[in-house]
């Protein structure tokens, strides 16, 4: 078996892989975890099986099971967990629902989004400028993310854009019958 540093490779592959996931932890984002579980991976083998241990098989070892790693942190999302609720931005915010958990005015408030908004949906809230006060379990959209944790939102009526689209088309059409009907009467 090749020594390094006075040391059997398959030892310094453990040590490197257990430094590394080690150091991962203090800086997490999957920087070292999979080099880091690759070494481990081959030097536990070298470790465990030193008759077929060569430098060569311990680099395909190194290889194959950080390409599997690689694959099951960007596939599985083993390491980050579902991406369900992770935002883009503050401005991906912009349009999002929420309802009110505490009183929102203009200075003071907190929400929770129903959807997305990261890892703690709860946000600090402040109604838009002059706006009245909104009450606890109310629903509300967020009008301005900010660039922080403070949303500005505006209370909403229950209904979405294409019930006010209906409703909108509706009050027009009624107002094209009451103009022709006073037409007619004019007429008449």
């Amino acid at each position: 078996m090749a020594n390094l540093f006075g040391a059997s490779l398959s030892l310094v592959l453990v040590v490197a892989g257990v430094a590394l996931c080690i150091a991962e932890a203090f800086a997490p984002g999957a920087h070292f975890v999979v080099i880091g579980v690759a070494l481990l991976a081959a030097g536990l083998v070298g470790v465990l099986l030193p008759g077929i241990a060569t430098p060569i098989v311990l680099a395909v070892l190194v290889f194959v099971v950080g390409a599997l790693a690689l694959w099951g942190y960007r596939n599985l999302e083993l390491y980050e967990g579902s991406g369900r609720g992770k935002t883009e931005g503050s401005t991906s915010l912009r349009g999002a629902h929420a309802v009110v958990t505490e009183r929102v005015t203009s200075a003071a408030g907190q929400v929770r989004l129903t959807e997305g908004g990261g890892f703690d949906p709860t946000y600090a809230a402040r109604t838009l400028d002059g706006a009245d006060p909104i009450e606890e379990g109310a629903d509300v959209v967020v009008v301005d993310p900010g660039g922080g944790n403070v949303l500005t939102v505006a209370e909403t009526d229950g209904a979405d854009d294409i019930d006010r689209e209906l409703a909108a088309g509706r009050e027009r059409a009624e107002a094209e019958s009451e103009a022709e009907t006073e037409g007619e009467e004019e007429r008449a």
